[in-house]
């Protein structure tokens, strides 16, 4: 099972378009040798420390973007559509 599939994927989404080839290898390296992808998010989130060989600016960009999500999660409003059920 992944952690929070979201939180690399919106990563993803809102920051490959914008990086250099070496960081898209070192995003891919990232996203594909660690073993347990519960690694990546404990390494994101500051849960574990990072291993060296994968504590790059990437690595630096997805910690960033999960303090970032973090505080949008804990601002939003829960979703409301399940009360506008549509008429049968």
């Amino acid at each position: 099972a992944h952690p929070d599939p979201s939180l690399s994927s919106l990563f993803a989404k809102e920051n490959l378009a914008r990086m250099s080839k070496e960081q898209l290898n070192r995003y891919d390296r990232l996203i594909n040798e660690p073993s347990n992808d519960w690694d990546i998010y404990y390494w994101a989130t500051e849960a574990k420390p990072t291993p060296a060989e994968f504590d790059t600016d990437v690595m630096a960009m997805l910690r960033e973007f999960a303090k970032n999500r973090n505080r949008e999660q804990r601002l939003r409003q829960p979703d409301l559509e399940y009360l506008f059920e549509p008429p049968r």
